[in-house]
């Protein structure tokens, strides 16, 4: 059973064009990484678990906001590694400034014996398409050109 997964891509659509919320994942292994290990926040659920329910409860655990409206379904893509990964998007508001992960322990350095807590998700930033699409996971940048195209349905307007 591949190992199923549920994010939520906020996007805001301002007079400097499209620009979609990514995170970058906390912890020792992502510290100097860049291009290529931002993600839509997300996070694993259970088979019993309705995708857009996971979804909300990860983009509050991994930002401290908790989310409000409707959102879209952007479908699903199936990452380099196998995992499912569901993904909605709603249009907001997020200050960057304002992030707060939850957090996950570690022992580091490797075999020293001594467990650190790290954040989850160490920043979150503004980027427009082609910016995200640089800086994302690219197993992920499928859900970008379902998002123009959700947001190109409504005229550019709000999606409804």
């Amino acid at each position: 059973m591949p190992r199923k997964s549920a994010g939520i891509l906020m996007y805001r659509n301002d007079g400097g064009g499209l620009r979609v919320l990514l995170v970058h994942p906390g912890g020792p292994f992502w510290r100097t990484k860049d291009t290529g290990a931002w993600s839509v926040p997300k996070g694993e659920h259970g088979e019993d678990e309705d995708p857009e329910t996971a979804a909300r409860r990860e983009f509050h655990e991994e930002t401290g906001h908790m989310l409000h409206g409707t959102v879209h379904s952007l479908g699903n893509i199936r990452q380099a590694g196998g995992k499912l990964v569901t993904c909605f998007a709603v249009e907001g508001t997020f200050d960057t400034a304002s992030l707060t992960s939850n957090t996950f322990e570690l022992e580091w350095p490797p075999r020293s014996g001594v467990l650190q807590s790290f954040p989850e998700v160490d920043k979150a930033a503004w980027f427009t398409i082609p910016e995200a699409n640089t800086k994302i996971i690219p197993g992920q940048r499928p859900f970008f050109d379902r998002l123009e195209a959700l947001v190109a349905a409504a005229g550019g307007r709000s999606v409804p």
